[in-house]
């Protein structure tokens, strides 16, 4: 049976006010409960768990005979995120606390192997083996991200669910966001470690968004009143160094990936990042995402030209919400990065009362529910084109009916969701400024959030995460070693 990990249950899951405490609680209420012996239990109807004991049972043979080679060999080919089925959403809404113990068990054998093979006392096998094993393997795998979708005022959910991801060394280095959620992914991935510490604090946080006169990001008047787009430059010039995509890469070792719709027709949304546009200011790229159509002028990006001068990035376009036309850039991100495992944050007002956390699902309602969300969205696309020439003689309402439908046929999942849970907030909100008892309810609402997602987290990414930095170590060493002398050549008498 599927249920939600906030709701009901033993009233020690509401008091816990950390993970740590959090987990003992939904520990406890597994053994009383009787789910630990279903996580005991290697059965299951979900995944192929015979063939992961063999494969288990093979690792372990092989590390006890001490056979690198044959170790070897078996991983080569046993290295898959979704290996038997074992990544299946249903296994993780059984229990309250983790999955089946031979999944975790089978995760570690092969997080340890791969570190056994990367030490140096494994002499069987040469570093360039080696290194190519492991540069084929993380290809192979893949990687995880972080998707932040649009919030406005709510991007204080996507604060908690970093922050409590953040603080069990979960964080991926690849972050996305849209709208507010730029916001977010720009502060972390301008600052080192030692530095979020604070941002992390809501009292913290709402005092770096205050000048003088105590005007916060969302509202300089401390009332409902909308903010000014000068003002909201002010506001992300104080807590977003002045800094372009690769100079916050090289700062912090972070991917930030920001979405930005086009203002006109005829161009395509881009995502803004090191790779594609190393030299875009991020400032004005996260202004550019928060500039809600109607709401706010488009913004023209700014770049660092090779004289370090700022400049206008491709001069005569603007750009707008990037939520307009990728809240959820997960294409994108496979491309760019070899992304296949993707964590949503999901806040944006618009989507969350329609989201659901649960991936797969075979239950009448889910299937009920699908059905109908693929009937409507194929009944309003429909209805669009018949009324795109009609509308064409109306610039401005074309303009934002092409855009309701950019939105309404976007896909808002990932692999894992955790949804910022429904609030029953007036809409002048969403731009407005929060009292810090919001922002401190924003933020532990989506650690709340996250905390059952954590070891869905820590499993899904341990293999990619142990990858990661077994290569990046094995890199470094290469990079380290002396060039090789040039070899002299007789020349002809």
């Amino acid at each position: 049976m599927i249920h939600n990990p906030l709701l009901g249950g033993d009233a020690a899951l509401a008091r816990a006010e950390t993970y740590g405490e959090w987990a003992e609680a939904a520990r406890e209420l597994d053994r009383r409960q009787g789910r630990d012996r279903w996580r005991a239990e290697d059965a299951s109807d979900s995944f192929d768990f015979r063939s992961i004991r063999r494969r288990l049972e093979r690792l372990r043979e092989l590390r006890a005979a001490g056979d690198d080679q044959g170790l070897l060999y078996t991983l080569n080919e046993g290295i898959h995120g979704n290996m038997d089925g074992m990544a299946n959403d249903a296994l993780w809404h059984e229990a309250r606390f983790g999955t089946k113990q031979l999944i975790h068990d089978y995760v570690a054998a092969i997080a340890s192997a791969i570190e056994h093979l990367a030490s140096p006392g494994v002499t069987a096998i040469s570093f360039e083996d080696k290194r190519d094993f492991f540069r084929r393997a993380l290809h192979c795998y893949g990687c995880s991200a972080l998707l932040m979708s649009g919030s406005g005022a709510f991007l204080y959910f996507h604060a908690g669910v970093v922050k409590a991801l953040w603080s069990e060394g979960l964080l991926p280095g690849i972050i996305s966001g849209s709208s507010g959620g730029s916001i977010v992914g720009a502060l972390v991935c301008t600052h080192r470690d030692e530095e979020l510490a604070d941002y992390f604090r809501p009292e913290s946080l709402a005092r770096e968004y205050e000048n003088e006169a105590g005007a916060t990001l969302f509202n300089p008047l401390g009332g409902t009143r909308r903010m000014g787009q000068g003002e909201v430059a002010e506001r992300l010039a104080e807590i977003i160094p002045d800094m372009t995509f690769q100079e916050a890469f090289e700062h912090t070792g972070r991917h930030l990936n920001v979405s930005v719709a086009p203002a006109e027709r005829h161009q395509n949304g881009r995502l803004l990042n090191a790779i594609t546009s190393p030299n875009v200011f991020i400032r004005e790229a996260v202004l550019a995402s928060c500039a809600v159509p109607g709401v706010y002028a488009p913004v023209e990006l700014r770049a660092r030209d090779h004289a370090g001068r700022r400049v206008p990035y491709l001069p005569g376009r603007k750009w707008v919400d990037g939520s307009v036309t990728h809240d959820l850039p997960s294409k994108r991100l496979s491309r760019l990065y070899g992304v296949n495992h993707h964590i949503v944050s999901q806040a944006n007002p618009l989507v969350t009362p329609f989201a659901s956390d649960v991936t797969q699902s075979a239950s009448p309602f889910a299937s009920i529910r699908r059905a109908s969300v693929s009937t409507l969205k194929a009944w309003l696309n429909v209805n669009m084109e018949l009324l795109d020439r009609p509308l064409a003689m109306f610039p401005a309402l074309h303009s934002m009916a092409r855009m309701t439908m950019s939105v309404i046929n976007q896909d808002y999942s990932g692999d894992i969701n955790i949804i910022r849970p429904v609030m029953l907030w007036s809409p002048a909100k969403m731009l407005s400024n929060l009292s810090l008892d919001e922002i401190s309810e924003l933020m532990v609402m989506g650690e709340r959030a996250t905390w059952p997602k954590i070891e869905m987290v820590r499993t899904q990414t341990l293999i990619s995460q142990t990858l990661t930095r077994v290569l990046a170590d094995y890199e470094a060493s290469e990079a380290a070693l002396p060039a090789p002398a040039p070899s002299r050549r007789r020349g002809r008498k």
